[in-house]
């Protein structure tokens, strides 16, 4: 199986680093083609502009999307982002490492999304979600989080941790195709002791053992969500 990792934290030593180090060992072990994007090794921007692109579909008024289905269609885009592109295209599951912050992905990790995840190429032209262009691949969202399990359950604090990752799972990694794992989540690794953090490693390393086997969650899918505006929306997709 062809995967992707794709970490963002800024401290390499930090139990997200553990995280990807045991990934790392465990999947090229196991057989597993490997690629990585480590977002703060590599200085990778968030910020999408006029810098994404080699082409320019309107150089009076920037529209975002309308510039990234031109450089969709015809290979516009900067060198550095065409290479992840090309790395996601590339792979059979991508996983997605970081630490929760205020109930999502780091800015970097969102600007990957917000970047790489162009018009033209994850959807678009009503390819979105069961025809998204990226089906066939699955996804995973491994992660930290500062606070315990007990708070990211429903009636506590937090409420359950399904809403907190609903925008990510469906939001970004469904509406574009991709099947939804199970997420992987060390639960506050910072306030427990050494012997705790190494049960949690063990049980990642388990995990991927015999990720290439799981079944993804369901689907969100348009079938299942009917929706008539979506015809009248394909208009407005420039």
């Amino acid at each position: 199986m062809k995967v992707l990792l794709v970490f963002a934290h800024p401290e390499p030593r930090s139990f997200c680093g553990a995280m990807r180090d045991t990934a790392m060992e465990v999947l090229s072990a196991t057989g597993h083609e490997l690629r990585r994007s480590d977002l703060y090794s590599m200085g990778f921007d968030p910020v999408g502009d006029r810098k994404d692109f080699l082409t320019v579909a309107d150089p009076q008024f920037f529209k975002y999307q309308k510039e990234q289905l031109v450089a969709s269609d015809r290979g516009g885009f900067a060198p550095g982002l065409a290479a992840e592109m090309a790395k996601l295209s590339w792979c059979d599951l991508v996983v997605f490492l970081f630490p929760l912050w205020w109930f999502s992905v780091p800015a970097i990790m969102k600007g990957w999304f917000d970047r790489v995840l162009a018009m033209g190429f994850a959807y678009g032209g009503g390819r979105w979600f069961e025809t998204g262009p990226l089906r066939g691949r699955r996804a995973l969202l491994a992660m930290t989080t500062g606070a315990w399990r007990e708070r990211y359950t429903e009636g506590a604090i937090f409420g359950g941790i399904e809403r907190v990752l609903y925008p990510l799972h469906v939001g970004i990694l469904n509406l574009v195709g991709l099947d939804v794992l199970e997420p992987f989540i060390a639960w506050a690794p910072s306030r427990i002791g050494e012997e705790q953090r190494r049960v949690i490693l063990a049980d990642w390393r388990r995990r991927l053992a015999g990720i290439e086997h799981e079944a993804p969650l369901p689907m969100h899918t348009i079938a299942d969500h009917p929706d008539s505006m979506i015809e009248r929306a394909k208009a407005f997709e420039i």
